[in-house]
């Protein structure tokens, strides 16, 4: 195995408050379909016993390929390389070795509160539906840690493990959605919820060959009383996602990019489609085609991070349409 070591010279670590349901690491979002670039959010919810995280080992299981950690300022990120067991495309290239294992090293991160550790990567070969277990160990300094690797058997209950290990449900796509059929419902498509939010109705335009971007849109329940705002979106299908409103000014359709997010106010619902507010997917790697899927994470003011999936429609509509210079 080789190392890949550096360190984050940024201070101070953002801490969010506690409020997790319950005490296990585990990840926000649990489950995809294979073949899919996917983000695991490592959830830590607190320490060991009182005692301040200092360091979080993540071991990455086969299946999960070509990973990139996010680096988090105040700590040390390493990358453990090593052999997988088989060989995986990478846009036409074969590879058969990659990271192994994250580590994030010589923070603080306090018994009272809690954080969550980053990693994207592609779940790849797959031909059944499969549980992906991600071993996990916390050390408090050198004098405790916890140990999170506890894989339940068969028929097994994980809610009735010590020290589960955090785990993704790989799913694999029907007949229909495999082949890009009408009608298919891709999987990850349905409501998600984060905090008072509810993300619902996603959708993409697909795209004509050679287009440069694309359009789309999904609707946001904010059931909460405190007002929230969208404020970012990435995509690992673009360079860039920007949220964008179309409107009528002296009688002239005209677009332009929200950078300051876009308001979600208590009790109401946004519907961000085509014509008004909307998402723009900027420096594709492919143009978007009908039946497939556009992965999405959406990130809010005050209730946080979520992934989404966003289905890919019929062609289409002004948000597929309008120019941008």
């Amino acid at each position: 195995m080789t190392k890949t070591r550096f360190t984050l010279l940024a201070a101070g670590l953002t801490l969010a408050a506690a409020g997790m349901a319950h005490a296990h690491a585990s990840f926000e979002v649990d489950n995809t379909p294979t073949e899919e670039t996917f983000k695991t959010v490592l959830q830590v919810p607190h320490g060991c016993d009182g005692k301040p995280t200092t360091e979080v080992q993540v071991k990455l299981p086969e299946g999960f390929v070509f990973a990139k950690p996010q680096p988090k300022p105040g700590w040390e990120l390493e990358i453990i390389k090593g052999d997988y067991q088989k060989t995986y495309d990478n846009h036409g290239t074969k590879v058969s070795s990659g990271p192994v294992e994250i580590r994030w090293k010589g923070g603080i991160l306090p018994d009272e509160f809690y954080d969550t550790f980053v990693i994207r990567g592609k779940v790849s070969g797959f031909d059944k539906e499969t549980v992906l277990a991600f071993p996990t160990t916390q050390l408090c300094g050198s004098e405790a840690k916890v140990v999170w690797d506890q894989v339940p058997a068969a028929g097994e209950d994980a809610r009735a493990l010590e020290y589960p290990a955090p785990t993704i449900t790989v799913t694999l796509a029907s007949e229909e959605q495999a082949q890009g059929g009408h009608g298919a419902h891709p999987a990850g498509s349905g409501p998600v919820g984060v905090g008072d939010l509810e993300i619902s109705g996603g959708s993409v335009k697909a795209m004509l060959p050679g287009a440069k971007v694309g359009g789309g849109g999904f609707v946001i329940k904010n059931t909460g009383s405190i007002d929230d705002r969208l404020i970012a979106v990435e995509s690992p299908a673009a360079g860039r996602v920007e949220l964008h409103e179309m409107a009528m000014e002296n009688d002239v359709m005209k677009m332009r990019n929200l950078g300051d997010g876009i308001a979600i106010p208590a009790g109401e619902t946004v519907d961000l489609k085509s014509g008004g507010l909307h998402l723009m997917f900027m420096e594709l790697q492919k143009p978007f085609a009908e039946g497939d899927t556009v992965p999405v994470t959406l990130t809010f003011e005050k209730a946080g991070k979520v992934d989404y999936v966003l289905p890919v429609g019929a062609a289409g509509g002004e948000a597929a349409d309008h120019k941008h210079k």
